[in-house]
């Protein structure tokens, strides 16, 4: 158990590390005040998931720690995780590019509204992680795995993919860009990918997820799709 936590704390540093260089570096600058804070609350809010699951789930923090392409046991994922990273890196660094040539204007109370959507949609990340335990990093079947169809699963079939997207809408305002919303737009493609391909696998692989998916309607947003 100590070697997973330490895994875990190891893994949440290096990301950590990782964004600054991909926030400073483009910035060319530590004078970058809304990168700060985006640091301070997305490592505060992680850190509280992290925590969480060291005392309450750690069978579903192990099932997150690794992750990534090189995680991934379908071909077709493996290459939906490359495009993700690759979508992911460019949300920071074309919003820290904005920042260093001051493309945008935006208000100190729109990236305080930035904040607010990167804490939201890490809140809706973890009430999936409450109410499922299978919800692991890559596309995989628990030999004990059942399909989850209550508290957010009632709503969408994918409401972590519906987190990520709040929390990543968040992050170009968070920033101080205007413009890095555009860098959403592949990101929604990529993971609307992977959904659609994760569905074809569980359809085949989980028993009961056909009649859940004829049950729940819409996959990422409640009432639209």
């Amino acid at each position: 158990m100590k070697d997973l936590n330490k895994k875990a704390f190891g893994g949440l540093l290096r990301l950590l590390i990782s964004l600054a260089v991909l926030l400073f570096l483009p910035a060319w600058t530590l004078d970058y005040w809304q990168a700060w804070v985006f640091l301070a609350v997305f490592s505060g809010s992680v850190l509280a998931i992290t925590f969480y699951l060291i005392r309450e789930d750690p069978r579903l923090l192990k099932r997150r720690i690794d992750a990534g392409p090189s995680a991934e046991k379908e071909r077709s994922q493996k290459i939906i995780q490359t495009l993700a990273l690759m979508a992911f890196i460019v949300v920071f660094v074309f919003s820290a590019v904005d920042h260093r040539f001051a493309w945008s204007r935006v208000s100190p109370c729109t990236v305080a509204a930035g904040d607010i959507l990167v804490v939201l949609g890490l809140l809706i990340i973890f009430v999936v992680f409450k109410e499922n335990t299978f919800t692991s990093a890559v596309i995989e079947i628990d030999t004990e795995q059942k399909v989850i169809s209550t508290g957010p699963y009632a709503l969408v079939r994918h409401p972590m993919y519906l987190g990520a997207l709040v929390m990543l809408l968040g992050v170009p305002l968070a920033l101080g860009s205007w413009w890095g919303l555009l860098t959403i737009i592949p990101i929604t493609l990529v993971i609307v990918w992977r959904l659609l391909d994760e569905e074809q696998f569980l359809a085949k692989k989980l028993s009961g997820y056909s009649e859940y998916r004829d049950k729940v309607r819409y996959r990422l947003v409640p009432f639209i799709w």
